[in-house]
């Protein structure tokens, strides 16, 4: 059994769309959310495979605070995440993307919503593959933007990948004196502490 949740403030969009999907036969809805802090809390019990996701949760404010929430969400929890908006502008659905969606659909295909729940599931999804390959690159343009190196590039990505400082060295054949090196411009560069700071800063910049 799929179990879905919903995050959105049209609490009568969320009782449809609960209605709808619990009249599947291998899905339900586990829990609905219709602010940030109740959908941050909500995921950390780990009790749905698929979110779906407004994008622009106050519908009287653009604020797009759906992608921040994902974006939240995705730190510490493996969930797949669909996107659902009245909105047409394609920056929103890159920047979805970029915050860690894995699928995108119009509300106003709301009956496609099963077909879609089960192909995210099931990674059948064409914006599932490109993914992370579109991620990997927004990240390697914001952080030529921010000023970094090519070399200072590779090393911010492999330490945010959870490589050790030997494995870096290693994979750029680099001294640890070098890597050093470079870390402090890493940091020095983004005005941050510390390697998580770095990693929040240049999150920030471009969802």
């Amino acid at each position: 059994m799929i179990k879905v949740a919903i995050v959105d403030d049209d609490l009568v969009w969320n009782k449809q769309v609960t209605q709808f999907i619990n009249n599947q036969d291998d899905m339900h809805i586990s829990w609905s959310a219709t602010s940030k802090e109740e959908a941050i809390a909500f995921a950390k019990s780990g009790v749905a495979n698929v979110i779906l996701m407004d994008i622009n949760l106050d519908s009287g404010m653009q604020n797009y605070e759906g992608i921040i929430i994902a974006n939240e969400i995705l730190k510490n929890q493996p969930v797949k995440i669909i996107m659902m908006t009245n909105l047409t502008d394609i920056e929103y659905i890159k920047k979805s993307i970029t915050a860690g969606a894995v699928n995108f659909l119009y509300k106003k295909n709301f009956e496609k919503l099963p077909e879609t729940i089960r192909d995210t599931c099931s990674q059948n999804t064409v914006l599932g593959i490109i993914s992370q390959d579109y991620i990997r690159l927004k990240e390697r343009e914001q952080l030529k933007l921010l000023n970094l190196t090519d070399t200072e590039t590779e090393v911010f990505l492999l330490l945010k990948n959870d490589n050790s400082v030997e494995n870096v060295c290693e994979k750029l054949a680099i001294t640890k004196g070098t890597y050093k090196k470079h870390l402090g411009n890493i940091l020095r560069k983004l005005n941050a502490d510390n390697l998580e700071d770095a990693i929040q800063i240049v999150q920030s910049k471009f969802i």
